[in-house]
């Protein structure tokens, strides 16, 4: 255990001094590269920013399993007071890609050392993903990734939890995190002297009718029992305190589970912004973005994470609830069954309690070893090594 602690805690505290965002991920994939490269491990590079290893098993078996780490960061200004605080101002690994990287680059020495040995039965895909944060990451590499030619048919994926207890998974089957779709609203108008605003054509009132009608959505139009989110974030119009607004502007996320009421709520996005127009005079244009997909884990992998997790010495927590956070792992669902899990890293006692996407989030460097662990039971519960 003290090797893999050292390992995991070397890759974890040099990462976190160089968080890197979205898709501009160099001195982490140089350092990825590098760590490989003296290892000796070969590596696919599909993308810029994206690493892909494949260790092959000595069965004749072409299944292959994956696991996957994303490694971005956020535009964030750190507060740990850490002796390896980030060194890029502004930008800090907030939401615990560095732990994931560092995991998984310690597992692959790990492999490195069975594959030598002839243990590794099953092809094994390691996954060093760009860009999780934001852009889609996961669905740019498996465009430009043949992952059926390597029939991976599995994936699985760990994200450090501050609501969870350190030594606990939480996972659960089917829906684990909601999908997370950006949509913005641009509305132009006509000016018009306030003492003549018959003349123009308002953009305040198209976006106060827009906002007003967006709230409703939920309540009319899309089946109560299921859990959805349209939110808007950001809302401005006008110009000056004595003119019709020619300007205006809407923001904001929306949330779902089913991939009808997403439909739903597109449809009815649209009918809201053509009758905004009609009543205004306005002209509306809506953008929805494509989004990430709900995280829906495989029924099929349950037991194999419940033994897995017993055998690495974690409590299994099996989720009632999911979370209404996004995550672009959701993608990979589209080339194998998968599961993704929450490796608890709350620690009231040693102050690890701060939330994902805060200046002040941390966790125990221990539990990094607990997620090489888990990745390595799973890999003796499905018969590979």
């Amino acid at each position: 255990m003290t090797d893999l602690l050292e390992t995991a805690i070397k890759h974890r505290r040099y990462l976190h001094q160089i968080p890197e965002l979205s898709f501009n991920e160099f001195k982490t994939t140089a350092y990825i590269r590098e760590q490989l490269d003296q290892l000796a491990v070969p590596y696919f590079t599909p993308l810029d920013t994206a690493t892909v290893v494949f260790f092959e098993g000595t069965s004749d078996s072409k299944e292959t399993i994956g696991f996957r780490a994303d490694i971005d960061a956020l535009p964030i200004l750190e507060e740990t007071d850490l002796p390896f605080a980030s060194n890029h101002a502004g930008v800090m690994h907030a939401c615990g890609h560095d732990g994931h990287t560092s995991i998984l680059l310690t597992f692959a020495e790990s492999l490195k050392h069975q594959s030598d040995a002839g243990q590794l039965k099953t092809n094994v895909l390691l996954i060093f993903q760009p860009s999780e944060e934001s852009n889609a990451g996961a669905d740019a590499l498996i465009n430009a990734f043949p992952f059926q030619d390597y029939s991976v048919s599995k994936i699985f994926g760990l994200h450090l939890g501050p609501d969870i207890p350190e030594g606990t998974l939480a996972t659960k089957p089917r829906f684990l995190m909601a999908s997370a779709t950006e949509y913005r609203i641009r509305v132009k108008g006509l000016s018009a002297h306030v003492a003549q605003k018959n003349n123009g054509s308002s953009a305040l009132g198209a976006v106060t009718q827009i906002a007003t009608q967006l709230a409703q959505v939920q309540h009319y139009f899309l089946n109560g029992l299921n859990q959805n989110i349209l939110h808007i974030g950001k809302l401005s119009a006008g110009e000056a305190i004595n003119t019709v607004a020619t300007e205006g502007y809407i923001e904001g996320t929306i949330r779902t589970y089913e991939p009808d009421d997403l439909e739903h709520i597109k449809v009815k996005m649209k009918d809201i912004t053509k009758s905004a127009d009609s009543l205004f005079g306005t002209t509306t244009e809506l953008t929805v973005a494509k989004g990430y997909p709900a995280v829906n884990n495989s029924d099929s992998l349950i037991e194999t994470v419940t033994e897995s997790c017993d055998k690495s010495g974690l409590t299994l927590d099996l989720l009632t609830e999911p979370y209404l956070f996004g995550e672009d792992f959701s993608f990979y669902s589209s080339v194998a069954e998968t599961n993704f899990a929450f490796l608890g890293a709350r620690n009231e006692e040693k102050d690890y309690i701060y939330g994902l996407h805060t200046p002040r989030f941390n966790f125990d460097e221990k539990i990094l070893v607990k997620g090489v662990q888990y990745y390595q039971s799973i890999l003796e519960t499905l018969g590979a090594i």
